[in-house]
């Protein structure tokens, strides 16, 4: 419990001192709960020891099954349509999967909005500012799941005063030069079955989670607040 409140006091208010008593407290905890692991082991190991049909059980089971390696987790087979065959290969599964979720998109025209010339201009000639970031960074959910870069919202947002010139020198660089890097393209994808779902062979019974870089989804924020301002204050989109 106590750890738990710890946690809570980190979360709501974000004390360093609060974080590091937490860590303690939780490696306590862990220690404990691992000191009783062991304890049960010993136990267990004792009676099978005094027991002689139990001992020939656990030397069979050393000598086959303990060897086997672990089976891995199976994915159902799949199909598109209550009309087409089933899918057994895990090849034609992604197939099937790629299909559902990554259509094709047709590309944005903007040449029908009026004085899109003037509005690329005024939205990347403005250099990104300091409540820019901060009010972007702290906006987004600190518990998020972390990309592949594994850089979690919490650290962005705990160490900010630190971090807020870096970042900033960074999005005004992606604005300045039009380059969108590399490492904000990745993204690390998840399917996922949904809950309570009685036949999980079709594709439908399956959603995909998509996980992005933090800087990314920061800088991509502030430009689309900021388009959203100029389109609004020069009457650039039409009422219908």
């Amino acid at each position: 419990m106590k750890s738990r409140r710890l946690q809570i006091i980190w979360k709501t208010q974000s004390i360093l001192d609060a974080w590091n008593k937490y860590l303690k407290h939780n490696d306590h905890k862990n220690k404990i709960i691992w000191q009783a692991k062991c304890a049960h082991f010993r136990s267990q190991m004792h009676e099978l020891s005094n027991a002689l049909k139990s001992i020939w059980c656990f030397a069979k089971w050393v000598r086959i099954e303990s060897q086997l390696s672990k089976k891995l987790s199976q994915f159902s087979s799949l199909k598109w349509s209550d009309i087409d065959q089933m899918t057994m290969t895990f090849k034609k599964k992604i197939e099937i999967l790629q299909e559902k979720f990554f259509l094709l998109l047709s590309q944005i025209n903007i040449n029908n909005i009026t004085d899109s010339f003037i509005l690329l201009t005024m939205l990347f000639n403005l250099c990104i500012s300091k409540d820019e970031v901060r009010q972007t960074i702290k906006r987004v959910k600190a518990d998020k799941a972390s990309n592949i870069s594994d850089i979690l919202n919490k650290m962005l947002q705990t160490d900010l005063a630190k971090l807020i010139l870096i970042l900033m020198s960074l999005f005004n660089a992606c604005v300045t030069y039009r380059y969108h890097s590399k490492q904000f393209k990745k993204t690390q994808m998840i399917v996922l079955c949904k809950s309570k779902k009685s036949n999980y062979t079709d594709s439908k019974t399956y959603q995909l989670i998509t996980l992005l870089d933090i800087m990314r989804k920061a800088l991509k924020s502030i430009m689309i607040k900021r388009l959203s301002n100029i389109t609004e204050i020069h009457h650039m989109l039409s009422d219908a």
